[in-house]
């Protein structure tokens, strides 16, 4: 049963007299039972906690980590079906959908848990003491990376599970050793609840320190004040550009300024070369309406501008996607301000001038007021350059073709673009090998480059990257998802002149966890 109300350290916390309900996209209803925002001593006092807990959480064996990884994903397992009917009344999305997120987030907790077992992460690199060298003697030296402290997440709307509550962000801090306070997201607070009370069941059956996880309601000012806490010491956000820049700017006013880790805005730009788009087109045309309508188009990979060289194998392109499109089925959106967002920002873009409405589904809205339809439009090269408008993101499923005078003008137009989570390529070995400058031109402009696939599907592995130059994220050095997101929420340490005895046992001379160390700038697994 939902209580509606912050958990704090292991405790609910309702003493707030803002309340609010969750409301079904699909319908408008009003969902059961009112949720009560925090007050600004709650969320304070969830952080004081974090803060308490890290002494204890953070000077924890790997392995007792790796168990509380292990016991919240079997724990989001356990709450079965009430999870999932929960969370499609609130968002809209399928059962399907919230069936293959809740395994995405269970399976990225284990494979964190894996990843802190092995310990390698730590990157433990030992320079040993050179007592003879001249001019200077050399000390030992060791380094390693260690938790930062106290991270505040924010949940995303778009993916209640995998990005929220218990989502990466979350994940890779407990796992580098960082207790964690969530700020819950609004548009589905019931969803997070149940899961805010398994990481709870999770962490007090481990033994550890009730602080290390809080689960706060609240709106934009509780958001600013957990940013804003002295030991907050990081931030994980996934979410629009207006409020991860809000964030970072509340993150770099604080008299000791901490890092926003923000994965906001992107576009995701795909090219279509000239032989592929002549040999293939309609594939392309068929999959590239699967990628922009893939959860009404509500991922931050939805493809959203697609270049292409003028001719007929355009047009054909063009006609094929818009046939598809007028028989695209519509969907609902995750909450109505969403929709209206994506709605107006649309209207803007196809108020342009230069910028034809293609097609648009023909098939039967989904029900509420939160439905929307997918629809294409086209424009020239030459007005997408001169109309910066026409490059910001639509969120939503809406995508935007831009011919091309030649492979130039598809130049210039990459390298008028802003930072990208990703960039996509489509093209023969014939097109491929004489790319070059343009496969240069998206890797200074996106995180990841994809050829001959879509960018919507995010693997969660040790090499994905998911971020890209501002204002794609707020730092281009790291991902949001993936093992490598562990790094945001840790610290190099260096040790010098320490005596064995002393040392973490990753930089210990005998190599107790047998992990992969940097000595005298050679890896090795090798004692000293």
């Amino acid at each position: 049963m939902l209580h509606g109300k912050s958990l704090i350290a292991g405790q609910l916390a309702g003493a707030g007299s803002t309340t609010f309900r969750a409301r079904n996209p699909a319908t408008g209803a009003e969902l059961e039972p009112a949720f009560r925002e925090a007050t600004a001593a709650e969320a304070a006092r969830a952080v004081d906690a974090a803060a308490e807990a890290f002494a204890d959480y953070g000077a924890r064996r790997p392995e007792e980590r790796a168990r509380l990884l292990e016991a919240i994903a079997a724990e989001i397992e356990a709450l079965g079906d009430a999870l999932i009917e929960r969370t499609t009344s609130e968002t809209g999305l399928p059962a399907a959908r919230i069936t293959g997120e809740r395994a995405r987030t269970c399976g990225q907790l284990r494979l964190f848990a894996e990843l802190v077992r092995e310990g390698s992460w730590v990157d433990a690199r030992i320079d040993t003491e050179l007592l003879e060298r001249r001019p200077a003697p050399r000390p030992d030296i060791r380094r390693m990376l260690k938790p930062i402290g106290p991270v505040v997440v924010f949940g995303a709307s778009n993916f209640p599970l995998a990005f929220s509550t218990a989502g990466g962000d979350t994940a890779s801090a407990l796992a580098a050793g960082c207790p964690v306070v969530v700020k819950a997201h609004p548009a589905h607070p019931g969803c997070g609840e149940l899961v805010a009370g398994a990481i709870a069941r999770a962490a007090a059956g481990s033994g550890l320190h009730p602080g290390v996880f809080s689960f706060v309601h609240g709106g934009a000012a509780i958001g600013v004040a957990l940013v804003q806490h002295p030991a907050t010491t990081a931030v994980g956000f996934t979410g629009s550009h207006a409020a991860g820049r809000a964030l970072f700017d509340a993150a770099n006013s604080r008299q000791k300024p901490i890092p926003v880790f923000a994965e906001m805005s992107s576009v995701n730009p795909v090219f279509v070369l000239p032989h592929a788009l002549a040999e293939r087109g309609d594939a392309i045309a068929q999959g590239l309406l699967g990628s922009f309508t893939l959860g009404v188009g509500q991922f931050c990979t939805k493809p959203g501008l697609v270049f292409a060289l003028r001719g007929p194998a355009m047009d054909a392109f063009v006609d094929k996607l818009a046939v598809s499109v007028r028989q695209a089925a519509s969907g609902t959106m995750l909450t109505p301000s969403i929709r209206a967002a994506f709605e107006r920002a649309r209207a803007d873009l196809t108020a342009v001038e230069g910028v034809r409405g293609v097609a648009s589904s023909t098939e039967a809205s989904a029900a509420g007021a939160t439905s929307a339809s997918p629809s294409v439009a086209l424009t020239s090269a030459a007005r997408f350059l001169a109309e910066p408008l026409l490059a910001h993101e639509v969120f939503g499923p809406f995508v935007l073709v831009i011919g091309c005078d030649d492979a130039d003008e598809m130049l210039a137009c990459v390298r008028a673009l802003d930072g990208q989570l990703t960039a996509t390529l489509h093209g023969t070995e014939a097109d491929l090998a004489v790319a070059g400058t343009l496969l240069e031109a998206a890797e200074s402009r996106a995180g990841r480059i994809i050829v001959n696939g879509f960018p919507t599907g995010v693997e969660v592995s040790p090499a994905m990257h998911h971020g890209g130059p501002y204002p794609a994220t707020t730092d281009v050095r790291f991902t949001s998802v993936g093992t490598a997101a562990i790094l945001r929420f840790a610290r190099p340490i260096c040790y010098q002149g320490f005596p064995d005895a002393l040392l973490p046992a990753e930089l210990e001379n005998a190599n107790p966890r047998n992990l992969l160390r940097t000595v005298n700038g050679a890896p090795t697994r090798d004692p000293l």
